[in-house]
């Protein structure tokens, strides 16, 4: 009987265990692997752990006082001679071992793989290493349970003897019970314990990228930072450059130094003229480590904002580590092109000579101007430095468009492409997936997919957007994050903005969304026209159930991170 309970026990917990492990890994490799973001992360999700963290101690605790196998195992029950107390001790330990299997299943069904993800957990050959050692530690673990069991039947039945058994009996399911208590911090200490292996590898593959670009001596680099829109702006100078020369881009958001380093490592080749490389950082310093691998010639910074600040720790950190490109580019002698139109940016132009602005403002070297937009797209006239102007057409919605567009026309029309050779691929440019995609869904609905991430200047440029159809407006949102100390804030304006653009409002998520509800309320709106959901599937739901009169014109804004 105590052998078909252990093995019954051991297997349920290990599966728990596992389940919960790849949870967290994903959860880690959002985190970007990095230990002390993801201990912030934890601390600021700690409802997720306390609740399984407390029965897991207290079970573990109940394991320790009572002993279970003397009532199990009747001849020892009677070696000890207490049977009225072993009977009842032993018979709540039964119980407790029971409700912590159920409770076992009960993890390992909630974290079940199969959920879709926004991005899923990928197997890449850090992860599995961080597995081999979180398994080594859970074996460990479990193989110290299983000795201990293994030494229940021998142990003697004088007086020390029963009192040993009595505190041996209890310790293989307290020790495997620990295992599963201790696994959300098994997982990061796994990740520490990896460190200097990771780097030792990281290193390796970062020499070998450089040594490729060394190999590629005509070979033109450019380098595209900012606080948002620099995936868009990347995708749109792709196309732009595309038109005459062979160009490679770093795909989807590759804008990690791991990224950069597997792009450039699996797909650059001798016949590529131009590599777009994006650089994403999160902390002060990330862009010029970017930049000592792709080493760009010319550089491009999209936007500098309030993005991240729970990492970077203020404004001013942002500022300093999206102009570690320009610095970079000043440098080897090569031309930053700056967005004249944010004021940050704007303000440190000055110390960069070589800049080229762009922007819908005047005093910006590269101009738009006679902006048309309609639900068919965007029409503007571009004026470049010697005074030519041409006008251009595109299938993009917005006015924050026309300036990404017009940061790659500026950027082609300085490699040589003249501006009426740019008209046609300006009129092919496409959106990029899940950032203002116009999706016609027929009938009386279609959707405007902003859900990749969200900051303040998308917020409004969405919002914007979405004031430019003759139909229901609606909001579906969960708000915004990463934005630190400020997160309530601007939340909170987010909500008074909306309040002037939207018919109807689907915010997703009680608690996350009360700063935009009270923001929505202080705006003077008709909060009978404001529903929370607790999910997004309940919020679509909502949003097919809604009757009017007019065309549903619905604005995805956002769609959280993984680990929110």
């Amino acid at each position: 009987m105590n052998l078909v309970l252990w093995i019954i026990y051991a297997v349920i917990a290990l599966t728990a265990t596992v389940f919960l492990g790849l949870r967290e890994f994903h959860m880690l490799q959002l985190n970007g692997y990095k230990t002390p973001e993801h201990s912030r992360w934890m601390k600021k999700n700690k409802r997720r752990y306390l609740p399984n963290g407390l029965i897991l101690i207290i079970s573990g605790v109940l394991l320790f006082l009572f002993p279970v196998i003397n009532t199990l195992d009747p001849v020892n029950a009677q070696k000890i001679g207490d049977p009225v107390y072993v009977s009842s001790a032993g018979t709540v330990t039964l119980i407790l071992l029971i409700l912590l299997i159920l409770f076992y299943l009960g993890i390992t069904l909630a974290n079940k793989p199969g959920k879709k993800f926004k991005k899923p957990l990928v197997y890449t050959a850090r992860m599995k290493r961080m597995m081999i050692t979180f398994g080594i530690l859970i074996a460990i673990i479990f193989a110290g349970a299983f000795f201990s069991s293994a030494r229940l039947h021998t142990i003697g039945t004088d007086g020390e003897a029963e009192k040993l058994l009595r505190f041996r009996s209890n310790m293989p399911f307290f020790l495997v019970n620990l295992g599963v208590c201790l696994t959300p911090v098994l997982v990061p200490l796994s990740n520490l314990i990896n460190k200097p292996v990771e780097k030792a590898v990281q290193n390796h593959y970062i020499n070998d990228a450089k040594r490729i670009l060394s190999e590629c001596p005509t070979l033109h680099k450019v380098g595209i930072t900012g606080s948002y829109g620099k995936t868009s702006m990347k995708f749109y100078l792709d196309e732009l450059l595309n038109s005459q020369y062979n160009t490679l881009k770093t795909p989807e958001s590759f804008n990690t130094p791991m990224g950069v380093t597997i792009t450039i490592r699996r797909d650059l080749k001798p016949t590529h003229e131009y590599f777009i490389c994006e650089m994403g950082a999160r902390r002060v310093h990330e862009i010029k480590e970017l930049c000592g691998i792709a080493d760009p010639h010319d550089g491009i910074i999209t936007s500098v904002g309030p993005q991240h600040l729970e990492t970077f720790g203020s404004i001013e950190n942002v500022v300093n580590t999206k102009f570690e490109l320009a610095d970079h580019v000043k440098a080897k002698g090569g031309k930053i092109y700056l967005n004249g139109d944010n004021e940050l940016i704007r303000k440190k132009a000055p110390e960069y000579p070589n800049a080229v602005l762009y922007g819908l403002q005047e005093g910006n070297h590269y101009r738009g101007t006679d902006i048309s937009v309609s639900d068919r797209g965007t029409e503007f006239t571009v004026t470049a430095p010697d005074g030519e102007t041409k006008r251009f057409s595109m299938k993009l919605l917005g006015e924050h468009n026309v300036q990404n567009v017009l940061g790659a026309i500026a950027y082609a029309h300085g490699t040589g492409i003249s501006l009426e050779k740019l008209t046609l691929p300006v009129k092919r440019i496409a959106a990029v997936p899940h950032r203002l995609q116009l999706l016609d869904k027929g009938g009386n609905m279609t959707f405007i997919d902003d859900a990749y991430n969200s900051n303040p200047s998308g917020c409004r440029a969405a919002l914007n957007v979405l004031g430019l159809f003759d139909a229901c407006r609606i909001l579906v949102t969960p708000g915004m994050v990463e934005l630190g100390a400020k997160q309530e804030e601007l939340n909170f304006e987010f909500g008074q903005e909306a309040a002037k653009a939207c018919d109807h409002i689907v915010l997703v998520g009680k608690a996350q969304t009360v700063p935009i509800y009270n923001g929505i309320k202080d705006a003077g709106y008709d909060m009978d026209n404001v529903f929370v959901a607790d999910s997004l599937g309940e919020a679509l739901d909502h949003v097919r159930a809604y009757q009017t009169d007019k065309k549903k014109i619905v604005l995805l804004e956002n769609d959280l991170p993984d680990n929110y």
